[in-house]
């Protein structure tokens, strides 16, 4: 039982000391035809073309690419609404 248990904490720990996951960030996305869907997944505008000339579609620059190193923009914070007190 103790074995069990010694395992457990093991893999716990393993499991908190594991870097998070991060999504891949690429510059082109294609559009495929007949709103089929999007994949942001290209490095270079032939890759992308490449991959969406056989379906018909097009390639765009990804909105959402940051180049590695560059800093990510700042988050703006709500704003809390004030309530009017009645008088």
């Amino acid at each position: 039982m103790r074995l069990r248990w010694l395992w457990l904490g093991a893999f716990a720990v393993a499991g908190c000391l594991a870097p998070m996951a991060q999504g891949q960030n690429y510059p082109w996305c294609a559009n495929f035809a007949d709103g089929a869907g999007v994949n942001c997944g290209f490095s270079t505008y032939e890759q992308c073309m490449a991959t969406s000339q056989g379906s018909g579609g097009f390639c765009t620059k990804n909105n959402l690419y940051a180049p590695p190193g560059a800093a990510t923009p700042a988050r703006r914070t709500a704003h809390k609404h004030r309530l009017r007190k009645k008088f």
